[in-house]
């Protein structure tokens, strides 16, 4: 393998500059080009200090061939995801796929198939795997710690208003089609962090509201989802981006047989509660910040552990922390608890319900 890992960018929003910043300042890596529709944010380029070719679109970039770049990073808009990806694995080049992988689980499996058949990569952004209370949480659950799992109760509480839906801005989100919902775009990262620590679930029930966004989004803000896990014990997850002014909680309260625990904080980042038979609870690492957008916040700035894995796992290091199997799960699971919703089904307050 060569010195350093050759990257692109497609995207150059506001996660798209973070990929395009970690690359560029890693050791092993380089930046080599930036693709995004917007001249002005070509243009940004050179503020940001990148001397490197930019282009209007995909098709563009492709025909370009430009030399050394091994690994697309795809930051676009949710709607394009498992489009572009096939595009780039279809060239040969290893993609990373910002969340979500896709928006339903048919357009996951074309992104596998071509990844199989053309032998390159394909790298899902989970980052909040990689938060000290979430690997522990995994650690204590693998280990069978808490014993037989009964109940795990999620709760999601986020600001999204008017500061996060401007028009021209990004025009796309709040579309259903394009954005694919708020569990999509807001809380696909927790749902990962259950897929990954509980396993698949089933006999799913769902009821969804639009409190606060019916001017500027096409669907629900606020939900209630309970389900059963297929490994044993009730799970739910309760969310709304209708919280006044910034963010309130991400958490994850799970009850075994042999303890309790709770994972808070505004972006499930600090233990807030643990009492387990025979368990001494270890000082964690510090938790990195979430990322920052001005008015409002996601989730925790670890995207650098990312870059991290794919140049490890090119250079043959390691493996693929987050394959694109696990990247499907989480769209069949989001996929399920929206499966039977029809937003020209209103009831009063936009309200959508289903089993």
């Amino acid at each position: 393998m060569k010195k350093t890992v050759g990257f692109a960018v497609i995207g150059l929003g506001h996660i798209g500059k973070r990929h395009a910043h970690i690359i560029n300042e890693h050791p092993e890596a380089q930046l080599l080009g930036i693709v995004d529709p917007d001249p002005l944010q070509r243009a940004a380029t050179t503020e940001l200090g990148y001397d490197i070719p930019c282009f209007e679109s995909i098709d563009d970039f492709i025909a370009a061939n430009v030399p050394g770049v091994d690994v697309v990073c795809i930051c676009t808009p949710n709607y394009l995801h498992a489009a572009y990806a096939e595009q780039i694995l279809n060239n040969k080049y290893h993609v990373v796929i910002e969340k979500p992988m896709a928006l339903t689980k048919a357009d996951c499996e074309r992104v596998i198939f071509k990844s199989l058949n053309v032998s390159k990569n394909a790298f899902i952004v989970k980052q909040n795997r990689y938060s000290p209370p979430s690997k522990w949480l995994k650690e204590v659950v693998a280990g069978g710690k808490l014993g037989d799992i009964h109940m795990v109760q999620i709760n999601c509480y986020w600001n999204r208003d008017d500061r996060y839906y401007k028009g021209g801005e990004h025009p796309w989100k709040g579309k259903l089609k394009m954005d694919g919902g708020t569990l999509f775009t807001q809380f696909s990262h927790f749902i990962d962090i259950m897929y990954w620590v509980f396993g698949d679930v089933k006999n799913i029930h769902s009821r969804f509201w639009n409190y606060t966004h019916q001017h500027n989004i096409d669907f629900e803000d606020s939900g209630l989802v309970q389900f059963e896990f297929v490994n044993g014990g009730l799970g739910c997850i309760n969310f709304s981006t209708s919280c006044w002014g910034k963010n309130m909680e991400s958490s994850i309260t799970v009850v075994g047989s042999k303890g309790s625990l709770k994972i808070g904080g505004q972006y499930m980042n600090e233990v807030e509660y643990c009492h387990i038979e025979n368990y001494e609870m270890p000082e964690l690492p510090p938790t990195n910040p979430p990322n920052d957008y001005g008015p409002y916040k996601g989730s925790a700035a670890n995207h650098h552990y990312i870059i991290q894995n794919v140049v490890d796992t090119l250079k043959g290091r390691a493996a693929i922390d987050t394959n694109a199997l696990e990247g499907l799960k989480v769209v069949d699971i989001i996929e399920r608890m929206y499966e039977t919703r029809n937003i020209e089904q209103l009831f009063e307050k936009k309200t959508y319900e289903y089993s």
